[in-house]
């Protein structure tokens, strides 16, 4: 999901109300980011509180995977527990589909959704002209699951309809169930990863194609809980945050999103790539209709929720910190030196303050080409940059490099992130293996 495809965030082609409200009556975090952008990486960072290249999980874990997260790694949903919390996760996993890896094996009592991404099945547009015995061969059927088990071996178009619907259902009635015990429920949806899919009474109703419909799915899905929470009078002692795990799969054209005015998208570390359209609502802590322009990376989330609860952080590094003054104070500075960014094992850029910093390194943008229709997409170019230092309070959209002009600068942050790089390889810990 893009940086500007919510209302709050720049999104006009279609309504997002209950985002809306969310913004109006919270706090609206404008330079979020996660650790990677792209799926299992970013939410390995989220989970954990550590970047995901100390974890050893780097891009999309696939159903041939034989790694996923290691026992070893806490979750916040084991922070939770310490403190007698229900948790629950509904979605998408992609933190290792073997049973050892799943969400009940790190500290969620319950889970229903999807091992890894809803276009990892024998649908992929990169298979379709194959027999379906050719196509299996790479991309097996997809499964969904409740709990450790199988309840679905072969997940359907319409099946996926149901998806958002579903893991709605699920949060609804996990939260009425524990809605007098503490409880800590995680809601990665599977949309608006493609292939889009959306149910029958969503479809068409946006005016704005089926991206638009899946969009105002996953905001009737926040509307659903926030009212859940308001009608059990828990919309007072909940805080409620929503984000995206990376930016939009830009060659997809009509069924990615946008992240304007940012640079490129997901599979970037650009600010398209990684920087999410982010808010957090907590009525009477949380004030309403704020802002906070400080940086802050969902490996920040781990250490703010043990702090609010008064849970032990782990006793393993981590590279999160509380954040919860960002929430609450309009004066507050990010606890944080800096934060950096991987994409795979390379480090690509550094973020202190308003500067970033990029290394060396190529990418993949659509060079202002169209991306696909209807699900196909096209293809990608690919380019470099070298060392380009950008004001981001300025220049949002990192085209203005001023390394020449302020040289100590861009190598204080190079600096920077050459120990801090050589600090992470000294002390990478493994991912979990079968």
């Amino acid at each position: 999901m893009g940086y500007a495809d919510i209302g709050a965030f720049g999104a006009k082609s279609y309504p997002t109300p209950h985002l809306d409200r969310m913004a109006k009556e919270g706090r609206k975090f404008t330079d979020f980011y996660v650790t990677e952008a792209v799926c299992s990486a970013s939410r390995a960072g989220l989970l954990t509180g550590c970047y995901n290249v100390r974890i050893g999980i780097n891009g999309a874990l696939g159903p041939k995977s034989n790694i996923g997260l290691s026992p070893k790694e806490i979750t916040i949903a084991e922070i939770c527990k310490q403190k007698g919390y229900a948790t629950a996760c509904f979605g998408k996993w992609h933190l290792g589909h073997h049973q050892k890896f799943l969400p009940l094996q790190h500290g969620f009592n319950e889970f229903f959704g999807l091992p890894y991404s809803n276009d990892m099945w024998p649908y992929h547009p990169g298979v379709l002209h194959l027999p379906m015995e050719e196509r299996l061969k790479r991309w097996p059927h997809l499964p969904l699951i409740a709990g450790n088990k199988v309840i679905n071996p072969q997940v359907s178009g319409n099946d996926q309809e149901q998806l958002t619907t579903q893991y709605t259902d699920h949060a609804v009635s996990f939260i009425e169930k524990n809605k007098n015990n503490p409880f800590f429920v995680y809601i990665p949806h599977s949309m608006v990863h493609v292939p889009l899919y959306v149910s029958k009474k969503f479809k068409g109703k946006s005016g704005a194609g089926l991206f638009g419909d899946v969009m105002m799915e996953v905001d009737w899905s926040v509307g659903q809980i926030m009212r859940t929470l308001r009608k059990n009078d828990l919309h007072k002692n909940t805080l409620f945050i929503f984000t995206s795990d990376n930016g939009p799969w830009l060659n997809y054209g009509d069924h990615a999103g946008s992240a304007a005015p940012l640079r490129e998208g997901k599979g970037t570390m650009f600010e398209g790539g990684c920087r999410e359209p982010t808010l957090a609502w907590w009525p009477g802590m949380v004030p309403a209709n704020s802002k906070c322009k400080e940086p802050a990376m969902t490996i920040d989330l781990l250490p703010t929720i043990a702090s609010l609860i008064d849970a032990k952080l782990p006793e393993h590094k981590i590279d999160g910190k509380n954040i919860w003054p960002l929430f609450t104070n309009d004066k507050a500075k990010s606890p944080q030196e800096a934060y950096y960014f991987f994409y795979g094992n390379q480090l690509q850029a550094v973020r202190q303050e308003k500067w970033k910093l990029h290394f060396p390194h190529g990418y993949r943008t659509m060079a202002g080409k169209p991306g696909g229709t209807g699900g196909i997409p096209t293809n990608y170019s690919k380019a470099k940059i070298g060392f380009s230092l950008f004001d981001l309070h300025v220049d949002i959209g990192e085209t203005k490099d001023l390394k020449d002009t302020y040289p100590e600068i861009a190598q204080k942050l190079k600096t920077m992130g050459e120990n801090f790089n050589q600090r992470l390889k000294n002390s990478k810990r493994s991912a979990g293996k079968i």
